[in-house]
């Protein structure tokens, strides 16, 4: 299963009313998508945030109304920090704020995509100063890190970072009960960082933390239990090792794998091939298309989507024609990720299932793998948690 974060968006106005993945160059999707199965598959239930935590978690082939807890405690499970019954998990984003009128705004979620390295020494720093008995934080990828309320409230209403890009923060901090104790969390935050001699030579200087995502620790069936497979999962973002973690699935971890444009494609599309010949189904996850939908950069977008086309699918459909005699590859993004909103929308993706028996199959009718395809093709599953079924039971 080959996942592109984020690639699905709306038409674009200025483009012909073409969205990114009509613009982009991908012939070896659109191949797949006219050999084998094209449709649209509800990945977010209704009523339910469209987060990647949500999308990722039904497309793993669970359903998120009896399974979701939150999406800190999946990324907790990443990093090998376990939840006692009464913990509360947060995400916490390093952000960069900017100043006008007086107002604070988000300027970036990511605090430029800042390096893990420099994150490290960031987390530290603030751990000296915020630790307590009842609040830890925990080093984890760029701008990704956790923190733990031990016996803390997960009913404060809390909104992520890359919802408010350019929006004054005043009327999304942490709000209802616990949210005081969140609010000067963050302000204390932003007085050790102003302070901090390596974040203020920075071109992105991390403003604040910002805290979010928070539940209780999530309990799923085995991924093995439920469908008699072994199976792996590449990401390079905790969230997704999390939920491969949760599942009882291995986390393969490549060198290289940063979750943006310069991710290590190659190195992900080679690890999944050979851990292939130890288990029976592996989960690629690529982040590089949400991030730039985020930013709201339309050719980054086209290069993320293109890049996973030549560096993921075609590697991966390669090396599995030439490894396998049956086999099965299924193609998709978890959400869309529309430009024009820069965060996470919930409306159907296109989903694409191939396998190795419709090598001879004529091509259908369909132009390529395009959304505007996938609603022609008449196939749409509402149950975003059932598509795993049909990828691997059909």
């Amino acid at each position: 299963m080959l996942l592109g974060d984020g690639m699905s968006d709306y038409p674009l106005p200025d483009n012909g009313e073409k969205t990114p993945l009509a613009l982009s160059f991908t012939p070896f999707m659109d191949m797949l998508a006219q050999r084998g199965e094209i449709g649209l598959v509800q990945t977010i239930p209704a009523g339910m945030d469209p987060g990647s935590d949500v999308a990722n978690l039904s497309v793993f082939g669970y359903d998120p109304r009896r399974f979701y807890s939150g999406r800190a405690p999946i990324e907790a499970a990443s990093i090998g920090v376990e939840l006692g019954a009464e913990d509360v998990a947060f995400r916490c984003n390093l952000v960069t704020f900017s100043e006008h009128n007086g107002s604070l705004f988000m300027e970036d979620y990511s605090a430029g995509h800042i390096a893990t390295e420099d994150a490290a020494l960031i987390i530290k720093a603030l751990k000296e100063e915020l630790d307590a008995p009842d609040i830890i934080f925990y080093p984890g990828v760029s701008y990704r890190h956790l923190m733990v309320w031990r016996h803390g409230c997960s009913s404060v209403k809390t909104t992520p970072p890359h919802d408010i890009t350019g929006k004054p923060i005043e009327h999304y901090l942490p709000q209802g009960e616990g949210g005081e104790k969140l609010r000067a969390l963050m302000v204390r935050s932003r007085e050790v960082l102003a302070d901090l001699a390596l974040n203020r030579r920075r071109s992105h200087p991390v403003s604040s933390i910002w805290l979010w995502g928070q539940g209780r620790a999530m309990k799923l069936p085995s991924f093995e239990d439920k469908y008699q497979l072994s199976g792996s999962v590449i990401s390079a973002v905790d969230l997704i090792k999390g939920l491969g973690i949760c599942a009882g699935l291995q986390v393969i971890n490549v060198p290289g794998a940063t979750g943006y444009l310069d991710t290590n494609y190659e190195g992900k599309a080679s690890a999944a091939l050979d851990a292939l010949a130890t288990v029976d189904f592996v989960y690629v996850h690529v982040e590089a298309p949400d991030e730039a939908s985020h930013r709201g950069k339309l050719q980054e977008k086209i290069q993320a989507i293109e890049d996973f086309d030549a560096r993921i699918v075609k590697p991966v459909f390669e090396g599995l024609e030439k490894r396998f005699a049956d086999y099965r590859l299924m193609v998709l993004p978890d959400h869309p990720t529309p430009l024009s909103l820069k965060t996470h929308a919930a409306d159907p993706v296109p989903y694409i299932i191939y396998a190795s028996a419709d090598r001879s199959r004529q091509a259908i009718s369909c132009r390529g793998y395009t959304e505007q395809d996938a609603a022609e093709g008449g196939i749409f599953i509402e149950n975003g948690w059932e598509l795993m079924d049909r990828f691997i039971l059909k």
